[in-house]
């Protein structure tokens, strides 16, 4: 006779086992579901999965802007410019020549979600990026008159660059946090 003991690799483990498993004998189909993806969730998961655009060998980084009222208006990752062929242009980060290096030419997220907004005035939104911006992202987070950054990582925090875009921030009144996942992952099933 078979072992019906679902394994580790195909259920998770015991508590995660659980967990499904109220969540789906909470279920009606005549209520709501209680098991949604919240909005802070939601909006950093695009911020997340703009990053996995990004062609870059070393790091991935993905934004989205939001609006009060929850409305997406910008994605963006970080990439060449456009009509510039990834192929051709640099992606190495070490060297002293900077055009032969990508930091002469990669677009930052940040920049790319607010250039892709899908509105004019973007002024009291929030950035969701997967990385605390740097200073000359900063610099456009104020000018769009964004109001808060929602960031996943933040990697550096004692580099000048990040020194900077802090003090930006803050002068400007721009609130910033780490982002809290209420789930410590989400799931994309396509099947």
């Amino acid at each position: 006779m078979a072992d019906m003991k679902p394994s580790d690799e195909e259920h998770g483990d015991v508590d995660t086992l659980a967990k499904n498993l109220c969540s789906t004998q909470l279920r009606s189909p005549n209520k709501a579901r209680a098991d949604y993806v919240k909005w802070e969730d939601y909006f950093m998961s695009l911020a997340a999965l703009s990053a996995m655009r990004s062609k870059d060998p070393n790091t991935q980084v993905g934004a989205a802007i939001v609006t009060r009222d929850h409305k997406v208006v910008g994605l963006g990752y970080n990439g060449m410019p456009i009509g510039c062929h990834d192929d051709i242009m640099p992606w190495g980060k070490n060297g002293e020549d900077i055009s032969k290096t990508k930091y002469g030419f990669v677009c930052h997220a940040e920049m790319n979600a607010i250039m892709n907004k899908n509105m004019h005035d973007i002024s009291g939104s929030t950035l969701y990026t997967t990385h605390f911006p740097c200073n000359e992202c900063a610099k456009l987070v104020v000018q769009a008159r964004i109001t808060q950054v929602v960031y996943l990582h933040h990697k550096k925090p004692k580099d000048p660059m990040y020194i900077a875009s802090a003090f930006l921030l803050d002068t400007a009144g721009i609130r910033y946090r780490q982002f809290q996942a209420e789930k410590p992952y989400l799931i994309i099933n396509f099947s």
